[in-house]
């Protein structure tokens, strides 16, 4: 092995660099790659270093550069902001390298290997690999397995040391590395902006990497990057669909802190003809997949209004009556009318409060859609949200992504392969954002009916656009607005103070607090709000209601951060009702059996969905998973894969949408000031099916229902479907 060595780097003399081998990790989370290594100084003797190691295995060299600290109970260690692997020199350290950090190779191979090759080993394995079958034992199959397990090995140590070569951090060379894996370092050399796609490395931190590799403050390309980057933020945080010229100028010139003319030549040249990023719209400038999408939503629920709709086999009247007497009720008018309207409409929005009979309404619809014999589809845009719509109509329904056979890539139907559906009930369309519009619309035949039914008060898609809003405010279909409150919701004051608080009205208690479903808790301080929701949920409102605190209690908040966000809500949660549950170190220690814990993203191979939530049900050491539980199924979770999950005793309400649960908390503070707003203090109060309770400061309260929406997403959706764009 090398000596080991110590020394300052010039420059920065409380930088140290130590060069050694790993003897064991003590300790590591897959999940972030942090560690705790025993390191072999030789000389000096074993010492304790910590940081972000991803990846290292016992018997590696590496050359640490860090600190040393004083640690209360471990004592005097190493801290390391990045390392470096560096090839064992010794016939011993390449035996223990090959046995310790090459899957296939164990000490006896590993031994074998070495006698042949000597200190050549390594060169060996890099160029001449086809020797390995000099070695008794090893054939072809092995020798392949053992080769790619070493180019394996390599590939990531090889992005690691170019990823800290360039300044960055062991901890973000490793997320880096998991997004892009082989395509690490080409995707940096051609495109380090594309690093914003990597959770906590933002424009700024791309831009420092970019300018480290050449590229200048004024480069045309660093201004197309930055042009897009606005645009991509504005779509992805503000949910618009695109930005007027004048504005994206300003934030990108803000962004850049460059002129205009430069920002101005990038907007022409990356709209102009053959490009592929942006697109203009007069003086509305596009993500160019944006504009695409919106078009396509427009031209084909054109197409299909164009066509009449085919008559249906059915006595509508008799139909009605039928269902009536099925369910043993009797339809409002509104409801009645809305069934009769069905027969003559291929697009309908269907659209109303709690309590204003939706569920009821869409069930009658697929009722009589299904005795005139036609085709029923059924979908939602969460899983949740598809499943109790399921439970509504007694007829099965799937997520959008799922009706279209997304597998991660390509959607499974499309223009060239249609769904085959005569009628097709989107519910929850509140939050069908435009691109996924588009898709849905795509593979819509053109004879097919579309009812389209949700909550227009409620937040609009976390993805860009506002389809359900612009389709009613187009006024091009038929739109079916649902008003009145049923005389049995009337009774909830979950369902009356919904209706209260959206139309700019505080909430009201009951005046039978033992009958009531509805309460308010003012808390002004934020340290006692949090005392009042963790006592609530801990204990006061299972012993009063009987709710389980894990399973049917959710807690609210509109932000994460914060005392009360979402994130230290969860930490509190997590410690009071589940403090004691089985959490092995390989899997870090966010997550215990039995936690409630939510997906925070889109799994194709896992087939799990943004927003679904589940239970910690169980650790698989051998595989190194992390067993959920999600409606029914067991999830298997690599550990490479649990950035996924977060805890979801408490989530945000955006989270929430298209959930509901048998107890809500909700949390509102002036904390969350930005955040208050009227359908987010809605969205809120609707989620709760059997109780809800508010903790918070009254002036929270008072901002929440009186403050309308903040600002209106930029789309164009409208103009286009009345063609006057």
């Amino acid at each position: 092995m090398n000596a080991s060595r110590q020394l300052a780097l010039s420059g920065e003399p409380s930088t140290t660099t130590l060069e050694g081998a790993v003897e064991r990790v003590l300790h590591r989370n897959e999940d972030t790659g942090w560690g705790v290594l025993l390191f072999d100084l030789e000389g000096p003797g074993r010492i304790r270093a910590v940081g972000t190691f991803p990846g290292v295995r016992p018997g590696e060299v590496l050359r640490l550069a860090g600190e040393w600290v004083e640690h209360p109970k471990f004592g005097r260690q190493f801290r390391a902001a990045s390392f470096h692997p560096v090839e064992p020199a010794s016939l011993e350290g390449i035996e223990r390298y090959l046995a310790s950090f090459v899957d296939g190779i164990g000490s006896d191979l590993a031994r074998k290997i070495v006698e042949q090759f000597g200190a050549e080993t390594l060169g060996v394995l890099a160029e001449e690999p086809n020797r390995m079958t000099e070695i008794r034992g090893i054939g072809k199959k092995r020798k392949k397995k053992i080769l790619e397990a070493w180019g394996k090995t390599r590939a990531v140590r090889d992005v690691m040391v170019y990823l800290q070569g360039l300044g960055i951090s062991a901890a973000y060379a490793a997320k880096i590395y998991r997004r892009f894996e082989a395509d690490t370092i080409a995707t940096v050399r051609s495109n380090p902006y594309r690093l914003t796609a990597v959770q906590g490395i933002g424009f700024h931190r791309a831009d420092a990497i970019a300018r480290s590799q050449g590229i200048l403050r004024d480069s045309p390309d660093r201004a197309a990057a930055g042009v897009i980057h606005v645009l991509e933020e504005a779509s992805q945080r503000e949910g618009h669909m695109f930005l007027r010229r004048q504005e994206l100028s300003r934030r990108t010139r803000e962004l850049l802190a460059v002129e205009a003319d430069l920002v101005e030549s990038a907007i022409e040249a990356e709209c102009g003809e053959g490009t592929k990023h942006l697109r203009a719209a007069g003086k509305a400038i596009y993500l160019r997949r944006l504009e695409i999408a919106e078009r396509i939503v427009a031209r084909r629920l054109q197409a299909l209004l164009a066509e009449d709709a085919p008559p249906l086999k059915v006595e509508v009247e008799l139909a009605i009556s039928k269902f009536e007497a099925a369910e043993e009720i009797d339809l409002a008018e509104a409801q009645r009318q809305t069934l009769r309207e069905m027969v003559d409409s291929k697009v309908m929005v269907l659209t109303g409060g709690p309590g204003t009979g939706k569920t009821t309404l869409t069930k009658a619809i697929v009722y009589v859609a299904s005795l005139a014999g036609l085709k029923v589809k059924l979908a939602a845009p969460t899983g949740r949200a598809a499943k109790r719509l399921a439970e509504a109509t007694e007829i099965e329904a799937r997520t959008i992504h799922r009706l279209l056979g997304y597998n991660g890539n390509v959607f499974g139907h499309d223009r060239d392969d249609l769904l085959e559906v005569d009628l097709l009930v989107i519910d929850e369309a509140s939050m069908l954002d435009t691109p996924l519009a588009g898709h849905l619309l795509q593979a819509l035949p053109d004879s097919a009916r579309l009812i389209l039914v949700g909550d227009v008060d409620q937040l609009p898609s976390v993805g860009p656009g506002r389809v359900l809003g612009d389709l009613i405010d187009s006024g091009e279909l038929p739109v079916v607005r649902l008003t009145e409150i049923f005389r049995q919701a009337r009774k909830s004051l979950i369902v009356v103070n919904a209706h209260r608080v959206i139309h700019g009205e505080l909430p009201i208690r009951g005046a039978r607090p033992d009958e009531a479903d509805f309460f308010v808790g003012n808390r002004e301080q934020p340290a006692a709000a949090l005392a009042e929701v963790t006592d609530l949920v801990g204990s006061r409102i299972s012993k009063r209601f009987g709710f389980d605190p894990i399973r049917d209690i959710q807690v609210l908040a509109p932000m994460r951060r914060g005392i009360l966000g979402v994130e230290n809500l969860n930490a509190e949660l997590q410690n009071l009702l589940n403090p004691r549950g089985e959490a092995p170190k390989w899997a870090g220690k966010r997550f215990r059996r039995g936690d409630r814990v939510m997906q925070r993203s889109n799994n194709y191979d896992l087939e799990v969905f943004n927003g679904e939530i589940g239970t910690v049900v169980g650790f698989d050491s051998e595989e190194r998973r992390v067993l959920v539980e999600l409606d029914g199924r067991v999830v298997g979770y690599p550990t490479q894969k649990l950035d996924e999950l977060e805890l979801a005793y408490a989530v945000t309400i955006h989270k929430s949408q298209g959930s509901e649960f048998p107890c809500v908390v909700i949390v509102l503070h002036t904390q969350h000031f930005v955040m208050l707003q009227r359908n987010l203090f809605y969205t809120a109060i609707t989620r709760g099916k059997r109780l809800v309770i508010v903790v918070g400061s009254r002036r929270a309260l008072a901002i929440a229902t009186r403050t309308e929406t903040t600002h209106r997403r930029e789309t164009l959706l409208v103009e286009r479907l009345q063609d006057r764009f």
